[in-house]
């Protein structure tokens, strides 16, 4: 890293950048109306797990007395605590004046969000009954005036903080007030639709419930007044894992998963009309103090429910939804293997359907020639059928091998009951390697044909997850690359015996090779530019931080190779400055689906080579984890890979420019003033189907 050569973007400060365009999603008069609530949602999920991990661990450097400055590029952690704190507040302002125009303009749709103020007489019964039928059973409320210890608030929960003035027995007698807390019960959906006898839609939200219903709650107190006010904290979510050997992985990951709710306060956000009385006697008993962010808002926090608003039938105010399209030679009927067999294929998520996933390992399931299978998982859905397929294939006398992460940040609580539910079924686990995460997505089964072991299986930039491959751009390499395979095969055997690195001929594998190997590759174009030959790189990526490799592209920029990056999250890299990377151009596409796969193309003197990979370039992915990256040796697969990259960077509706100064600005480009990468990419697909059936007529 060479601080005084080369400039970097903050990734801190990247990374709000990239959340302010989720935001800008949700302010985008062009988004319908219920999807941009959708975003505000997002905003705010993202904004909840940045302050859990990422500000926690700046807020425990700050704490600790060092600068930071070494590992924060340039910037000290308590001046980057105070930076976020002021950018959030910003951000959360905006959101606010995002939400009321939203729901100004609903309200011209006839869909109305009323408070417990504005509920008429038709209304009342209703709220009242749900009250006492639905909500008052599920609450929880503490008076804490006389408790010898205050209570632990959850940080995924939002809270009432009540305040009570109760009346006096005589007029010389000082006021008692009395505090109470009431969690807003997680088992309610937050939007409680009210009844309509016309073509108008009422919504209330959960907590305006309990404030209409406050009176019968404290119905015990002799009260003067009562008013209540939504307060949220958010706790340090890193996991501190301790070093018992008498405990197994599965116990010390469960232990430090339940300690997380005793985590340190890193950032208290209240409703900004509460009293200054009740603010001081929370943020006294809870312990928060200046080190931590503190955040004024509007009257609702926990606005991540808005993902999950009702459509009340009104599907005109979303997105048309797109149905997944077949890969083309692919069937959901026939045999996966066979066809795998013959080619390589590529199933690009979601515009290509996930059942191919589910099939591929279905059929291994059941096939009797299939001995093994063995899988890494990192994020799984609800109800996972990759889980139920491989549980069906050790039913079937398979021998199962899963390389399960209980480490997958805020997935540790699903992953160990997954595990569990495995482990009861015979199949055999892996928990990973000290040190390490594994965020690679492979598979490989074996197979016996004629007496001989053949091996398929599957690489993917993402996870093996049914309900992510909705929403989250993915894409899975299928092949029976026998060499490829045996590479995977090693893999799981570093899994078992981790003292031992192995070589690998065609995947490159981090910790050990990906960084040694992107430096080849970057340093071939930078010696094709220097020979007058053709030299370029196009990356698409999460994001972009590691210095090393930014100071690689700048050099490469510097000698002429022309660079294209599509980095959706943070970008560290500053493009664009001369004598630094002016060669160098960075956009960003936020849309209606999560940009989340890896393809990295390089030159090569005209002849591309393209990789797809689970890891970004990022410290963490090229020498903490345990990352593949796969090379596409196929030449159509190839060639869809850079055709679906130059969609992307011919985009200019939803594709913003990275810069130094975080301005977010749209991209306008060319002759085609909508083109909109996300749908020209679905209709890529299409037409290859259109394409195909006409041939075969």
């Amino acid at each position: 890293m060479n601080l005084e050569k080369y400039s970097y973007i903050d990734r801190e400060k990247s990374w709000l950048a990239f959340n302010a365009r989720v935001l800008q999603e949700a302010s985008d008069e062009n988004v319908p109306l219920l999807d941009r609530f959708r975003f505000l949602g997002i905003f705010s999920n993202n904004l909840d797990e940045f302050f859990r991990v990422r500000f926690a661990a700046i807020r425990r450097l700050s704490l600790s007395g060092e600068s930071g400055e070494k590992v924060l590029g340039g910037i000290s952690a308590h001046q980057l605590v105070k930076d976020i704190t002021e950018i959030v507040i910003e951000q959360q302002s905006e959101s606010l004046r995002i939400l009321k125009i939203i729901e100004k303009k609903l309200e011209k749709e006839n869909i109305f969000i009323i408070n417990e103020n504005q509920v008429s007489k038709e209304q009342q019964n209703f709220i009242k009954d749900f009250f006492i039928q639905k909500v008052s059973p599920a609450l929880v409320t503490i008076i804490l005036n006389d408790l010898a210890e205050f209570p632990t608030l959850k940080d995924t929960s939002g809270y009432l903080a009540v305040k009570l003035v109760l009346k006096s027995a005589t007029t010389t007698k000082k006021q008692e007030i009395r505090y109470a807390v009431i969690e807003i019960p997680k088992s309610i959906n937050r939007f409680v639709v009210l009844p309509s006898d016309d073509d108008k839609h009422y919504i209330i939200l959960l907590d305006d419930v309990i404030r209409y219903n406050l009176s019968s709650l404290f119905n015990i107190f002799d009260y003067k007044s009562v008013t209540a006010h939504m307060i949220k904290i958010t706790r340090d979510a890193q996991l501190d894992i301790d070093s018992d050997m008498s405990k197994s992985m599965l116990e010390k990951i469960a232990t430090s998963v339940k300690d997380r709710r005793i985590g340190e306060p890193v950032r208290f956000v209240y409703d900004k009309s509460i009293g200054k009385d009740t603010l001081k006697f929370f943020l006294l008993n809870m312990g928060i103090d200046s080190s931590d962010s503190i955040i004024p808002g509007g009257r609702y926090h926990n606005r991540r429910d808005y993902m999950d608003f009702p459509n009340l039938g009104r599907f005109d105010l979303l997105y048309s939804p797109k149905t997944p399209l077949p890969v083309h030679g692919l069937s959901l009927d026939g045999s996966i293997l066979n066809r795998i067999a013959k080619k390589d294929y590529l199933v690009n998520a979601p515009y290509q359907s996930f059942s191919y996933i589910i099939k591929f390992l279905r059929e291994a399931a059941l096939d009797p020639n299939v001995t093994a299978i063995k899988i890494t998982l990192y994020r799984l859905s609800k109800n996972s059928q990759v889980i139920s397929s491989l549980i069906n294939a050790a039913k079937n006398g398979k021998k199962v091998t899963v390389q399960i992460e209980l480490q997958a940040r805020f997935d540790e609580a699903s992953n160990i009951s997954y595990a569990e539910q495995m482990q009861t079924e015979g199949i055999e686990l892996i928990f990973g390697i000290k040190g390490l995460k594994v965020h690679s997505k492979i598979c490989v089964i074996d197979r016996i044909e004629d007496g001989k072991l053949v091996r398929y299986g599957m690489i993917s930039t993402g996870n093996f997850n049914e309900s992510t491959a909705k929403v989250y751009t993915d894409v899975t390499l299928f092949t029976s690359h026998q060499q490829i395979l045996k590479d995977i095969t090693k893999i799981f055997d570093f899994f078992e015996v981790n003292y031992r690195v192995h070589r690998y001929k065609h995947l490159i594998v981090s910790p050990h090779y990906t960084r040694s190997k992107f430096y080849k590759l970057i340093d071939r174009e930078i010696s094709n530019a220097n020979s007058g030959k053709i030299a370029f790189i196009k990356l698409k990526m999460n994001s972009l931080s590691d210095y090393s490799i930014i100071d690689k592209l700048y050099d490469a920029s510097n000698a002429g190779v022309k660079i294209q990056l599509q980095i959706r999250g943070i970008c560290s890299l500053i493009p664009g400055k001369k004598g630094m990377s002016e060669n160098i151009e960075a956009i960003s596409i936020v849309d209606n689906f999560l940009e989340h796969s890896r393809v990295y193309i390089f030159g090569n003197e005209g002849n591309p080579e393209v990789f797809i990979s689970s890891a970004d370039f990022m410290r963490r992915n090229l020498d903490g984890r345990v990352e593949v990256t796969c090379p596409i040796y196929d030449d159509q697969i190839r060639k869809e890979l850079i055709d679906s990259f130059d969609i992307g960077w011919k985009g200019n509706v939803k594709a913003r420019f990275h810069s130094e100064n975080f301005e977010n600005k749209y991209r306008t480009r060319g002759a085609n003033p909508t083109f909109r990468a996300q749908g020209e990419t679905y209709n890529y697909y299409l037409q290859k189907i259109e394409v195909k059936a006409e041939i075969v007529k």
